[in-house]
């Protein structure tokens, strides 16, 4: 009695065909869990940046840092040089954007967009910097410096509105430390988001510098109470990032916004 050896050619399509569907249907969940694991080493590093946060305040009259000059500038100088260097503190990086844009000569080495981290920034940038010089993916609410009164920030933004201390009502609805595209930013109301995903913010658009789609439609904040969450990308503009920021604004639900308004890229993410 002849007995028949191996596979036919059927069987063997058949089983290249149902191991092409498995894959077809896995793939996406492991690059869901992937993105899920980044997103919440992101959201570790933001943590320890509270308590790097909190203990500065501790240290220094329950104020943040004012940053060295009148218009807020350069703030990461007054931070231990351990914090500040992009070589010895890890926690600069989200796991999605760890490649600067720079390298330690100021020298472009790569295009500028979400995935990329701002930097690197030495001491020919200024003296005060850290030797081995920063660089990250996170940016400070300009707005939470101790900055003295009667001065503007960048863009015009008023020293005035400043929060100063953490010891302030409401301290779970201030972004402190965020995911963005340069180490500060003093977003206004009316600022818009991109008008396309995957470009820098340009100009004086500073919610620009953070309304960015690294996290599916999310991402990573610190807030001045001291803890850590994800915020959704039309929520920062509900958010109180200043004294007399307008959380009603006309880029939320409650100003009137339209789906229409918003650029092609941002429009299916939810509404605030």
């Amino acid at each position: 009695m002849n007995r028949r050896k191996g596979f036919t050619l059927i069987e063997l399509l058949v089983v290249i065909a149902i191991i092409a569907l498995l894959m077809a249907i896995l793939l996406p969940s492991l690059r869901r869990a992937k993105e899920q694991a980044k997103m919440v080493s992101c959201l570790a590093n933001l943590k320890q940046w509270n308590l790097n946060f909190a203990m500065y305040v501790e240290e220094n009259d329950g104020k943040f840092p004012s940053g060295l000059s009148a218009q807020g500038f350069w703030w990461i100088a007054q931070l231990e040089p351990r914090l500040q260097s992009y070589k010895a503190n890890p926690l600069w990086f989200c796991p999605s954007a760890q490649k600067p844009i720079t390298d330690e000569n100021r020298v472009t080495i790569r295009t500028f967009n979400i995935y990329n981290a701002w930097g690197i920034y030495t001491r020919q940038d200024d003296g005060r910097l850290c030797a081995d010089g920063i660089a990250g993916s996170y940016g400070l609410n300009g707005y939470v410096l101790s900055t003295k009164s009667g001065t503007t920030f960048e863009g015009g933004r008023r020293t005035d509105d400043n929060w100063r201390t953490p010891q302030v009502p409401g301290a779970n609805r201030i972004p402190l430390f965020i995911e963005a595209l340069r180490f500060d930013l003093w977003p206004i109301h009316t600022d818009p988001p991109a008008t396309t995903e995957f470009m820098a913010w340009q100009g004086n658009n500073h919610m620009a510098r953070c309304c960015i789609n690294r996290h599916d439609g999310f991402l990573n904040s610190a807030f001045c109470d001291f803890s850590a969450r994800k915020v959704g990308l039309k929520e920062l503009y509900t958010l109180k990032w200043h004294k007399t920021f307008n959380t009603a604004g006309s880029w939320t639900k409650a100003g009137g916004v339209r789906d229409t308004d918003w650029p092609e890229w941002i429009r299916p993410f939810k509404d605030y």
